[in-house]
């Protein structure tokens, strides 16, 4: 087995990692602000694929206004779900908040299969993203470069902006001390509706970029999903640094343990779970107290 070949794994496992990463950040920015466990990630992550879709078929949407068009659209739609639905179990416990996402997950998935069927829906790439690029020692596709260099860009912004800029530091401060932030003039409802909105608005940006690389369809959010619960858990909940870097570590361990042997591929991702949660409990960069 060349050297060559295996680099092209690397990659893939990164392009691989890249919608990990997304999903994991929506998902882990969505724990660390409500406490609740979002089961209706990957519905959001489907609409966003069906909003590119039909924002094409309907309106000729273009791929590149998809991407700024489709996420802030699903957001919008999470804050709505947010305000009127969600936050009437915020203060119960969180398994009530996981049992109405994934209600709220059978309801989209179902509307969605009444409107579009179950047969997968074809989205090309955009031209300029077409064919592949030789990056030395093989080529390999500009789409998928495309999506790992958008999906750093995003992971590093929202790690900013949750780390090292004002709002985060007031999104932190009404997680920590919300009684407090709201005597300081700080409206932390709607704080609070604003970042979940912005956690779906990325989920919905990987389902943007992922059209065009799958069929289009109900059910895709379904596996990918689980992994991605599995990515946070290893990462550590409510880690915005650990869910990115787990999700491109554990794109990268998929992808090269399916060249050394493939029949562990898929399940590879959790048996490191269940090693991480064996040895350290609140994940890679997680803080004990968030497993509580």
């Amino acid at each position: 087995m060349s050297l060559d070949y295996i680099a092209a794994q690397v990659f893939n496992g990164l392009a691989s990692g890249a919608y990990y990463a997304l999903l994991a950040l929506g998902l882990s920015i969505i724990f660390g602000t409500l406490r609740v466990i979002n089961f209706s990630h990957g519905a959001m992550y489907m609409l966003g694929a069906f909003g590119a879709y039909y924002g094409a078929q309907v309106i000729g949407l273009p791929f590149w206004a998809a991407l700024i068009v489709i996420p802030i659209a699903v957001g919008i739609f999470g804050m709505v779900l947010e305000w009127f639905v969600l936050r009437r179990v915020a203060q119960n416990d969180p398994i009530y908040g996981l049992l109405l996402t994934f209600a709220i997950t059978l309801v989209i998935v179902n509307v969605m299969t009444l409107l579009a069927g179950t047969l997968g829906s074809p989205y090309a790439i955009p031209d300029a993203l077409s064919g592949a690029t030789n990056l030395g020692f093989t080529y390999f596709p500009t789409y998928k470069l495309f999506v790992i260099a958008v999906s750093l860009g995003v992971c590093i912004a929202a790690w900013l902006v949750i780390d090292r800029s004002l709002l985060g530091a007031r999104i932190r401060a009404s997680i920590e001390a919300p009684a407090l932030v709201r005597a300081f003039g700080v409206d932390t409802p709607r704080l609070v509706t604003i970042t979940f909105g912005i956690g779906v608005a990325i989920a919905a940006l990987a389902g943007v970029l992922a059209a065009p690389t799958t069929n289009v369809l109900p059910t895709m959010g379904d596996e990918i999903i689980i992994y991605t619960f599995a990515i946070v858990v290893i990462g550590g909940l409510g880690s915005i640094t650990g869910s990115i870097v787990a999700g491109f570590l554990l794109g990268l361990l998929q992808a090269i343990g399916a060249v050394y042997y493939p029949p562990i591929a898929t399940t590879l991702i959790f048996i490191v779970m269940v090693l991480i949660i064996w040895m350290r409990p609140s994940g890679l960069l997680g803080r004990p107290e968030s497993t509580r």
